[in-house]
């Protein structure tokens, strides 16, 4: 597994971060750099925040106070900004929110004409190539639900590789799916690491996790309480409660 270089500037840098919903501090001094080409696997209990930090990488969630640098470019109540992050940054949902009255292609073409004023027929092509990419092109005149669920969400990801963004985040990608249907989209994420895609994804395939990222991410209560390597996060936590986290989920 190739590591990114050090030097290279962050693709994503987080300081001193927190987010409130009314009283509840949801966020809470999120630190965290990610480099250009890395894979990052967030995971943790339901309600750590973990979802909520990955929303707020591309303003889909406000933060209130701390910074957000994506590709260079800080998030703030700028619209162009925010657009530019958007564009640069890809975002794949646990639902799939495919637009269920236009085809895979329309769906997959429809970004990239209205928001990058594409030419159709270039737009047409490069769907085209990315539903090859993720093994559907075959689909690509049916609608959404004339199709399993695996199906769509790697129709939702070749929708979001139609915008070439340089970073994918991805939302718990697979658990509305079911188990038979998971590894062909873990397959499809696999694919897209070997390429040297930045990625951070939520999820709870541990699997994925100790076989594709560089480094695992661990939040509880809010905090990232410890990020590691696979090797190490796995087989040697430094955290009590990644070590609880790990046995129930492991075991």
């Amino acid at each position: 597994m190739t590591t990114p270089s050090a030097a290279t500037p962050p693709a994503i840098a987080i300081a001193g971060m927190h987010k409130w919903y009314g009283d509840f501090h949801v966020l809470q001094d999120i630190n965290l750099q990610v480099r250009a080409g890395e894979r990052l696997v967030i995971c943790g209990p339901s309600g750590s925040g973990k979802s909520t930090m990955i929303r707020c990488i591309n303003r889909l969630e406000r933060h209130q106070q701390g910074s957000i640098v994506v590709n260079g470019v800080e998030l703030s109540d700028d619209l162009r900004a925010v657009d530019g992050v958007r564009t640069d940054a890809g975002m794949v949902f646990q639902h799939f929110n495919l637009f269920p009255h236009l085809t895979v292609l329309e769906n997959c073409i429809l970004a990239p004409t209205q928001v990058r004023r594409m030419p159709r027929a270039q737009a047409v092509e490069l769907a085209m190539r990315y539903l090859e990419r993720v093994r559907i092109p075959d689909q690509a005149g049916k609608y959404p639900g004339q199709l399993s669920g695996g199906q769509q969400q790697r129709v939702a990801i070749a929708r979001s590789l139609c915008m070439q963004p340089r970073i994918m985040l991805f939302d718990e990608p697979t658990s509305a799916l079911d188990p038979e249907m998971v590894k062909e989209v873990l397959d499809t994420m696999t694919s897209l690491a070997e390429d040297g895609m930045t990625m951070l994804c939520v999820t709870h395939e541990m699997g994925f996790a100790r076989n594709v990222a560089d480094r695992v991410v661990f939040m509880d209560g809010g905090r990232i309480i410890e990020v590691g390597e696979p090797g190490a996060f796995f087989d040697n936590p430094g955290h009590e409660r990644t070590r609880a986290f790990l046995e129930r989920i492991l075991h």
